[in-house]
C-alpha cells in the first residue's frame, strides 16, 4: 500500500455510482448473480462509478480484484471508514491524506492502549491484522462480556458489533457513513446518485446516512429492524448481487437490460 495520493477518478460526472459492502453483499448472492452485476458495472463504466465500503484492509481490497476477477472500484472506503483511498490497478490503495486526517486525530495512535484494556477479555480474539486507525476482534458471543464496550466508551471511542461474531474499535464518531459522505463531498457526486448497499450493522451507519441505500435480502435481522421503516431504504429480496440489481431497478438509477 502505498501513502501518496493518485489523480482522483472523476465520478461526479458518472450517471451511477454504486457504494457497497464486500462480504454478504457485493460478495454475496449466486454465481450467476454476481457474474451478471459485475459483467453489468465493467460494460458500463462511463455511466458507472464503484465505491468499496469495508470492514477489510485495503490489502484485501487488492488482492479481491487482482485475484479474484472482482471489478476495481474507483475509491475505497475501508476499514469499517477509517480509512478513505483512492483505488486503481496501477496505484493499488492509496489513502487520501487530507481526507483522514481527522479520522488520524480522533484516533491518535490509540492502537496500543485499546489492545491493553482489552487483553484477556473474556469473548474478545485479536485480529492478527494491523489497522491503522482501529482495532478488530473476532467475538465469541457466548463468552463475551459486554463490559467491552463500557471500556471502550471511557477511552473516548466507539465500539461495534456486527454478524454477531465481529468488535471493533473506532475513533469517535467515525463510521462507514460519515466516511462516506466526506467522500462524496469531496469528489461533488450528486448524492440522490448514490446507492449504498449492505447487509450487517457495520453497515448500519451508512444505509441511515441520507442517500439511497439497500439492505440486500440476507441482511442480519438486527440490520433489518434498524433500517426496515426508513423510506430512502430498499429491503431488498434477492440476496448480495441480485439485491443490488434489485434496487437499482426499484430506483431507477440506471439503465438495466431486460431480464436484469
Amino acid at each position: 500500500m502505498t501513502l501518496t495520493e493518485a489523480s482522483p477518478a472523476v465520478l461526479s460526472e458518472r450517471k451511477f455510482v454504486l457504494a457497497t459492502d464486500l462480504d454478504g453483499t457485493f460478495l454475496g448472492g449466486s454465481d450467476e448473480d454476481r457474474a451478471r452485476l459485475y459483467g453489468w458495472i465493467e460494460d458500463n463504466r462511463d455511466t458507472v462509478g464503484l465505491i468499496f465500503v469495508t470492514g477489510r484492509d485495503p490489502k484485501f481490497i487488492g488482492e479481491l480484484c487482482r485475484e479474484r476477477g472482482v471489478p476495481w472500484p474507483e475509491y475505497a472506503v475501508g476499514d469499517v471508514g477509517t480509512t478513505i483511498a483512492t483505488v486503481s490497478p496501477e496505484t493499488g490503495v492509496a489513502p487520501i491524506a487530507h481526507l483522514e486526517e481527522e479520522i488520524s486525530q480522533r484516533w491518535d495512535n490509540a492502537g496500543d492502549r485499546v489492545k491493553a484494556r482489552l487483553d484477556g477479555h473474556p469473548g474478545l480474539t485479536l485480529q492478527p491484522t494491523e489497522f491503522r486507525h482501529r482495532v478488530s476482534y473476532d467475538l465469541d458471543s457466548e463468552s463475551f462480556d459486554a463490559s467491552a464496550c463500557d471500556i471502550v466508551q471511557e477511552m473516548g471511542f466507539e465500539w461495534l458489533i456486527s454478524d454477531n461474531r465481529y468488535f471493533d474499535v473506532l475513533p469517535g464518531g467515525v463510521s462507514k457513513g460519515p466516511s462516506l459522505r466526506r467522500l462524496v463531498e469531496y469528489l461533488s457526486i450528486r448524492p440522490e446518485g448514490v446507492l449504498c448497499a449492505g447487509d450487517t450493522l457495520n453497515d448500519l451507519s451508512m444505509l441511515e446516512c441520507g442517500l439511497p441505500a439497500v439492505a440486500v435480502g440476507n441482511s442480519e435481522p438486527s440490520l433489518v429492524e434498524r433500517v426496515g421503516p426508513l423510506d430512502h431504504v430498499h429491503m431488498a429480496r434477492g440476496h448480495g448481487a441480485a439485491g443490488i440489481m434489485e434496487a437499482i431497478r426499484a430506483f431507477r438509477m440506471h439503465d438495466l437490460p431486460e431480464g436484469y
